[in-house]
């Protein structure tokens, strides 16, 4: 666990740096005087779409890499592993399908968005560069965690993406970029940029190898693999589609589609800061549950799901609550556009959602490594026969807040169902009594807070608040010991930082 709490830990600082810049980029984006909330929505639906994109072009060449990674290594030297080289022409061949589909269903496009949001269709084949790059870089870095590159791909996808966005927005403030048509243009190539980078550096490393000569693996398994990746590719399709499909059915049925979409789009930025460590932990986690799969080592795999669980909870309620308790102070305090307000009731859901997601561990990564995987596919026909019907009817009723409320809702009954498989199959769960200590904390020092405080707005109000609730919660989460990983990581920033009260306490 040591190796998994290391990378956990510096790919979540990374993360959480990366997530500081895209926090830089979303105020850029929705401050008054710049973007509009439109040009904004934009920016989020290409996201969106991109992810659907993905799902359908890379045809479970993820998941046959996370599977059976550990089958080549053991069995092939670098210069003979076909792995790579089947994953990325097998996309391309999916690109090249999902091209000539979106070309076929242009018609039908127009029709869903172009009375509530004409510029999606303006700029609709942009979008599949977009998600072309990010097809490429999610084979990459699924390649990349195995050989525990999990740092250097976390900083690239989190750091050096929102990088380059940064510089385009500052070029557009500017006028170096005259106009937003060029904007989006050149954003819609930044991940081919990134998938490039990626995929020079491990040649250079010498950890990847461009083969077109079928290995004994391939030949072994091959029945295996096709099993997996139909069942696999479906599974994760599913859950793309029903992971994006509020932003995308926002922008098609509300009026003026694409500023309702940027209000979605700012809830959902600011409530992925919760999804941090979770980014971190499945990232270091992937290698070590394939192996222990392999290896039949039980044991291994409920600590993984325990601490995973855990540590994420502890992460999320405590994200959760700092930027509730400040949400209206900030969308005033840093001028944002008066619209984004109406953000903070669906950054409530969403944010729920990810309490639920994260506090039930990893779950989806245990049993996608399993034998099992194809229990995947099903709960995710679950997940998008509830997704897509509560979407579109909740957003037509409730408006912007209805999609919050459907993910919530469908989320939670897809991560029970895999919790009670996990538990009848395996006898595995994730929760024990710091579970329950976690929320009491976490609502606890929530209520002192919101209490003590609620009579100060502004800039002060925030820093004293957040400063309360940071101190007492994270003085709670040692006192109690709520995670095994607490008290190694508190002994290491001891041991690294010179404040001699850490000092002192040895």
């Amino acid at each position: 666990m040591s190796t998994i709490r290391r990378q956990s830990i510096l790919s979540s600082a990374i993360i959480y740096l990366g997530f500081a810049l895209g926090f830089l980029n979303t105020y850029l984006f929705t401050r008054q005087g710049g973007f509009t909330a439109s040009e904004y929505g934009l920016y989020g639906t290409f996201l969106a779409v991109a992810n659907v994109i993905n799902s359908f072009a890379n045809l479970g060449m993820q998941a046959y890499i996370f599977k059976f990674y550990p089958y080549y290594q053991d069995n092939l030297k670098v210069k003979d592993n076909d792995m790579m080289s089947l994953s990325l022409l097998t996309s391309l061949a999916g690109f090249f399908l999902v091209m000539c589909a979106g070309y076929i269903f242009k018609d039908l496009v127009v029709r869903k968005f172009s009375a509530n949001s004409p510029e999606f269709v303006k700029y609709y084949f942009w979008v599949f560069p977009l998600g072309f790059g990010l097809t490429m870089y999610s084979l990459l870095e699924a390649y990349a965690w195995h050989l525990k590159k999990a740092i250097l791909t976390n900083f690239m996808r989190e750091m050096l993406f929102r990088v380059f966005t940064s510089v385009l927005i500052v070029l557009f403030f500017f006028k170096l970029i005259p106009r937003f048509d060029l904007f989006i243009k050149l954003f819609a190539l930044l991940y081919i940029l990134l998938a490039s980078l990626l995929f020079f550096i491990l040649l250079r490393s010498r950890q990847i190898h461009i083969t077109f000569r079928i290995s004994r693996v391939t030949k072994k398994f091959f029945k295996k693999i096709i099993q997996l990746c139909s069942f696999i590719w479906g599974g994760g399709m599913i859950q793309n589609i029903a992971y994006v499909f509020d932003q995308i059915v926002i922008a098609a049925v509300l009026p003026n589609g694409l500023a309702w979409a940027g209000v979605f789009a700012l809830a959902q930025n600011i409530a992925s800061l919760i999804q941090a460590p979770q980014r971190g932990i499945i990232a270091a986690s992937i290698g070590p549950l394939s192996r222990a799969w392999k290896e039949k080592d039980y044991d291994k795999l409920r600590r993984i799901y325990q601490r995973s669980s855990i540590n994420q909870l502890i992460f999320a309620c405590g994200i959760f609550i700092l930027i509730w308790i400040n949400f209206i102070d900030g969308v005033k305090v840093f001028h944002l556009q008066p619209t984004y307000i109406q953000a903070q009731h669906v950054f409530l859901f969403l944010g729920l959602w990810r309490i639920v997601d994260m506090g039930t561990g990893l779950n989806s990564q245990i049993i996608g490594t399993s034998t099992l995987w194809r229990f995947e596919f099903f709960t995710g026909m679950i997940l998008l026969s509830i997704t897509l019907p509560l979407n579109y009817v909740l957003a037509k009723k409730l408006g912007v807040v209805g999609p919050a409320i459907a993910t919530l809702i469908a989320y939670t009954i897809y991560n029970m169902i895999r919790y009670a498989f996990l538990l009848r199959k395996f006898n595995m769960q994730p929760f024990n009594y710091r579970t329950l200590l976690t929320l009491f904390l976490a609502m606890s020092v929530f209520f002192c807070t919101y209490f003590l405080f609620s009579g100060m707005h502004g800039l002060t109000g925030i820093i004293c608040r957040s400063s309360f609730f940071i101190v007492i919660y994270v003085c709670g989460a040692l006192f109690l010991k709520l995670s095994p990983d607490i008290v190694p990581v508190w002994n290491t920033l001891r041991n690294k930082f010179p404040i001699p009260y850490l000092r002192s306490r040895k």
